[in-house]
């Protein structure tokens, strides 16, 4: 399922009049919703969990919209440092870290006509799972963020406090060194 355009065409305005038209907040949960889902997913590898936190996202944002400035930060780098933040408050308050979660991860692997394609799939997941969870803490939400969140580069930076080059400079060397490990030295460069 394709990621939906990073901003809406009037996000602004929704944006201003979801502070007390439900019609216009329901417009932005339905654009953001899957983005938001698809980060905590990741982050958690619970889908009831997932549920639930991403339920608390947008609690939060309804809560906080009021005080929400456009001029800051656009809104979609202002809802997932919430979404960050509900992440982390959960992992904090059960005293562990939010990691990438490699177990059950193989749930997600498409459905093939050939067992034989299946199980190739299912390998080469499970081999990049173990690739990404051996990355650092920053390098797999970024990774989440670009990829599962579908952000911009400016869009992560904003939200993690770095230079939208060092952005793209960690997802460069994180993608070329999850390909040199899968690949075995065998890939060419791209």
């Amino acid at each position: 399922m394709p990621l939906p355009t990073a901003v809406l065409a009037d996000e602004a305005r929704l944006v201003a009049a979801a502070r007390s038209d439900p019609d216009a907040f329901g417009a932005l949960y339905d654009h953001y919703f899957p983005r938001v889902y698809n980060f905590v997913r990741y982050r958690t590898g619970d889908p009831d969990l997932s549920d639930d936190l991403t339920a608390k996202v947008f609690e939060r944002v309804l809560l906080h919209l009021p005080r929400y400035r456009a001029g800051t930060a656009p809104f979609a780098v202002w809802l997932f440092k919430i979404a960050r933040n509900i992440i982390y408050d959960h992992y904090r308050s059960e005293g562990r870290h939010g990691c990438l979660p490699l177990e059950g991860m193989a749930e997600r692997a498409a459905d093939m006509d050939e067992p034989v394609d299946r199980i190739v799939e299912l390998e080469t997941r499970q081999d990049l799972l173990a690739a990404i969870g051996r990355l650092e803490p920053r390098e797999r939400e970024i990774l989440a963020m670009k990829f599962t969140a579908g952000l911009t580069n400016r869009e992560i930076a904003r939200a993690l406090s770095l230079g939208e080059s060092n952005v793209g400079v960690i997802l460069f060397r994180v993608i070329r060194r999850l390909r040199a490990e899968l690949c075995g030295g065998e890939c060419h460069a791209q």
